[in-house]
Order: structure tokens, then sequence, then C-alpha cells
């Protein structure tokens, strides 16, 4: 049996996820890179009544939603634990420190000294400030996905069962 409303439903909440996971990620600063551009869901409709939503999106999502736990804040002046709550941690891996040096220069981020002028330092000592930091405090969690993720559910099971019932009611009325 075919359920065409419902078939909607699922899509609409799913293409919501993934807009408001976008947005969420601009508002953080955090949109334009690969982790936005690789949001994206599919929808399996598996047998005749269950659908299956997956949700695609870097390896790393998971990590930039739920944060990291630092290893020690006390190595940083000034540290603090930015995500006392998150099941992950670093231990003895950091962060990628070229990957943090490329960041800080394509978005023009540079050593400052106590009066606030540009002071001498190269985008890899850059990058290893960044990966010290990362490290030892950790990064906080942002809840791009998991957000609307939650906050679509209960409007999703309510439109739901009202698309399920709507498309029996078409089955049952085509046939009489």
């Amino acid at each position: 049996m075919e359920f065409p409303k419902l078939d909607i439903v699922i899509n609409k909440y799913a293409k919501y996820v993934v807009q408001q996971a976008k947005s969420n990620l601009t508002k953080d600063k955090k949109g334009g890179g690969p982790l936005y551009d690789s949001i994206q869901y599919k929808v399996t409709k598996q047998a005749s009544t269950a659908y299956l939503i997956s949700f695609l999106m870097e390896d790393y999502a998971k990590f930039v939603d739920e944060g990291v736990r630092g290893a020690n804040p006390s190595l940083v002046k000034g540290g603090y634990q930015k995500a006392p709550l998150s099941k992950y941690k670093y231990t003895t891996l950091m962060p990628p420190m070229k990957m943090l040096a490329n960041w800080a220069k394509s978005k023009n981020i540079r050593f400052r000294n106590a009066k606030g002028q540009y002071a001498k330092g190269s985008n890899r000592s850059m990058g290893f400030a960044l990966q010290r930091s990362i490290f030892a405090q950790g990064m906080k969690p942002t809840y791009f996905i998991s957000k609307p993720f939650e906050n679509g559910q209960f409007e999703l099971s309510n439109n739901m069962l009202e698309a399920f019932v709507q498309d029996i009611d078409d089955v049952l009325n085509s046939k009489n």
C-alpha cells in the first residue's frame, strides 16, 4: 500500500532538519565549509510500512555537534572546560595543526600584543597556539543538528498520524 501524504510529511521533516542544521552552522560562523556542504538526507522506504531517515554529513560532525572535553584546561592561561558533559574527550592526540593554520590564514587571524596591534607570528605558530588551546580546553558544543532533530519530532509525530489517516481514508474512498 502506498502512503503519498505520509511520504510528503517524512520528506518535509528531513528537509527541515537539514535546513535548520545549515542555518545553525551559519549562525555559529561555521557555515560555508565542508561540513555545511556535506549535510544531506536520504529517506528509504523499507517494506511497505517502515521509513528510515538517514542524515549524512562529514564524520567530524558529531564532535562539532556535541563538543569535545579538553585534556587539561589549566594548560592555558585562564582556561576552562568548554564541553564538560561531552562523551568525547581529547586524551593524547591533538587536533590537526595544519588544518588550524590554514583556517587561521583564511580568516586572517593573527597574533596581537597587549596594545591590540598585530604582533609577529607565522600561520604555523598560530595553528600551534590554536591546537594547544583546543586540546587543553576542548570544543564548545553547537547542537547544530541535535536541536532541529528534536524540535521537529513533536510536529512530525502529529503530522505523520494525520497524513496516515488521510492516506487510509483516500484508499477506502477510492474503493467505494
